[in-house]
């Protein structure tokens, strides 16, 4: 085999391995940011005009897509909901409260979704909206009052909790990450 051909082999076995590298990457990536109950995140997101990128985004914040989550704040399933506000939330949907069915998964995205776009029609704001998920929403209506913490009174300059900031920042850095692997930034 003469250099030109060895070289040619070089080439080939490099974007051969560098095709396979970028495959598994993607492949991993695809692992850290699942879509499960993908029927349930579509519909309710679609339902409640609320990015379906966010809300798995939210989804792998509070539960890592575990249904039978529960933090140490007394908050149950996929999306964390409490179970009073769960009762607070099918009232303002003129539902039966579906309390005992809290670690359904579609039940749990249902109600999630709606909260998150509750908060949003609220706020104007998805960063504001996702502090108030995280922190409460009468917190962050008094801190939208506060100078030290909003100019505007929608959008907040500084999250005061740190648990809440960091929480933020993470939805945003899943969604980024679910933008890039599915929806090409179109959301």
């Amino acid at each position: 085999m003469n250099k030109r051909s060895a070289l040619a082999v070089c080439v080939i076995i490099l974007l051969i391995f560098a095709f396979v590298a970028v495959f598994a990457v993607g492949a991993l990536q695809k692992r850290l940011y699942p879509r499960e109950y993908s029927e349930f995140v579509e519909k309710y997101a679609s339902e409640y005009d609320v990015p379906e990128a966010l809300v798995y985004s939210v989804i792998l914040a509070e539960s890592g897509f575990d249904p039978n989550a529960r933090s140490h704040a007394g908050a149950i399933g996929l999306m964390q909901l409490v179970p009073d506000t769960l009762d607070w939330l099918s009232r303002l949907l003129d539902e039966e409260s579906p309390t005992g069915e809290i670690t359904d998964p579609e039940t749990n995205i249902k109600y999630g979704t709606y909260y998150l776009r509750h908060l949003y029609n609220r706020f104007g704001c998805w960063d504001t909206a996702l502090a108030a998920y995280n922190a409460g929403h009468g917190r962050v209506g008094n801190w939208l009052k506060d100078s030290r913490y909003s100019d505007d009174g929608v959008n907040l300059k500084n999250i005061p909790i740190e648990e809440t900031r960091n929480y933020v920042n993470k939805i945003n850095n899943n969604l980024k990450h679910y933008k890039k692997l599915y929806y090409k930034e179109e959301e």
